[in-house]
């Protein structure tokens, strides 16, 4: 154990005073391994993800040093660690061919993760916001502060990007680099590894639902959540019901629903009882579609507003179809495949939106950071890995064997730490902050 870990782990209020180590362990692909699932059908991610040491890198001035205490398994690992749809290091090459401190994310290696909890260790000369000893979780977006877009919105600057997948030195490691423009406070009630399985998904889900860029749900809007007790429908569903509106989750089994009910869930769809499964043609779409739009208006008595679908191929024909007249489809993503197929006339004759949502920026992470720290949002923790079983805990999500977050303790030594706020934690109870843990 090096010095500084040995400061971060025993509390020391002078956190500087321990050395940075030379290199440090961390989840991480290396490039020789790309071609490793040529004509192979299982591309298991354990065989990809390496956990070792690797060189520590040189901080920039608008960066911190973060001591990793837990991390979490987000989808984009799963991208990166099979190499699809594009290996990452294309990623980490184009990036530092701009030069400077850019230069450094190109490596024969790629620490991979998109999500942290931690302690400010270090903080370059150009950061007044963050000092050691600072207790943050961090954000999934790295943006050029100096390009004009970014001040209007972070997204649609050229320049952001997906850190610990579009960057190097991600979260799944003892020690994170991370911009100081990505860290946030660390609600005080939840321990490292609840903390650690909130920012990438949650505020995703805040974007796509409650932000003026995304649906802008109200009141009593009917939404439809599709994988509703994944890492981001979960998140979905406890928004949607904070926003007074009535969530209809769709699962694919028993122990799923089971899973809505503790989340709180107006409306459960399951989507085998329906014979929901991936549409071949357009009439599939349509004929599943009604069928989809039958559960619904039985439950609910009219059409969703807003269908939420990150799924993709198998899932958006039946979102464009059942919506209502002049109702939205947000999307953040196509686990299940890139090429949609739906039936246009659906969506231009009735009216419909549909609204591209990726991440969110800053101020949309602040307002969600916000709602975890007042214990109205709670995290969908379900299970936690070690870092050294950080494969295992990957080959879950890979194989949609898990429910809501997959943690990984990092430099946390066990479960349980990191609570500075042990009231408002009391308050609202250990089971309460951790409805999908053991289901």
């Amino acid at each position: 154990m090096d010095s500084l870990t040995e400061a971060v782990l025993s509390g020391a209020t002078e956190v500087a005073r321990g050395d940075v180590p030379q290199d440090y362990t961390a989840a991480h692909l290396r490039a020789e391994d790309v071609g490793m699932f040529e004509g192979v059908d299982d591309r298991d991610v354990r065989r990809s993800l390496r956990v070792g040491k690797v060189p520590m890198p040189e901080l920039a001035p608008d960066e911190v040093l973060v001591a990793v205490m837990a991390s979490s398994i987000n989808y984009n690992t799963i991208w990166s660690a099979t190499f699809e749809p594009l290996p990452t290091f294309g990623f980490l090459k184009r990036y530092g061919r701009q030069g400077g401190f850019a230069a450094r994310h190109d490596q024969p290696y790629h620490v991979v993760g998109s999500d942290a909890s931690g302690v400010v260790v270090r903080a370059g000369a150009g950061v007044s916001r963050w000092k050691t000893g600072d207790h943050v979780v961090v954000s999934c977006i790295q943006v050029d502060d100096h390009e004009p877009a970014t001040h209007a919105d972070a997204m649609l600057g050229a320049e952001q990007r997906a850190w610990g997948y579009e960057t190097n030195f991600g979260g799944l490691a003892h020690y994170a680099v991370v911009k100081a423009s990505q860290v946030l406070p660390k609600p005080g009630h939840l321990t490292w590894e609840e903390s650690a399985s909130v920012m990438l998904t949650a505020a995703t889900s805040y974007r796509m639902l409650i932000s003026d860029k995304g649906a802008r749900i109200k009141l009593g809007d009917v939404v439809l959540i599709w994988g509703a007790t994944g890492g981001l429908g979960a998140y979905a569903v406890q928004l949607v019901r904070e926003a007074g509106g009535i969530p209809v989750g769709v699962v694919g089994s028993e122990r799923k629903a089971k899973a809505l009910q503790a989340l709180g869930c107006d409306v459960i769809i399951n989507r085998e009882e329906l014979g929901l499964t991936e549409p071949q043609t357009p009439e599939d779409v349509i004929e599943q579609g009604k069928r989809l739009g039958r559960a619904i208006r039985r439950e609910v008595g009219e059409d969703p507003h807003v269908a939420f679908d990150y799924v993709g191929r198998a899932t958006f024909g039946l979102s464009v179809f059942v919506v209502r007249r002049g109702g939205t489809v947000v999307t953040c993503g196509s686990s299940t495949g890139y090429q949609h197929l739906y039936d246009n006339r659906y969506l231009w004759m009735n009216s419909k939106r549909i609204v591209g949502s990726h991440a969110a920026n800053l101020q949309e992470q602040s307002e969600l950071n916000r709602l975890v720290s007042q214990g109205r949002i709670r995290p969908v923790m379900s299970d936690v890995h070690p870092l050294g079983a950080v494969g295992e805990a990957a080959r879950l999500v890979q194989t949609n064997r898990h429910i809501g977050k997959v943690a990984v303790l990092c430099q946390a030594p066990t479960e349980g730490l990191g609570v500075t706020d042990p009231v408002l934690r009391e308050k609202i109870g250990t089971a309460a902050l951790n409805p999908l843990r053991g289901l």
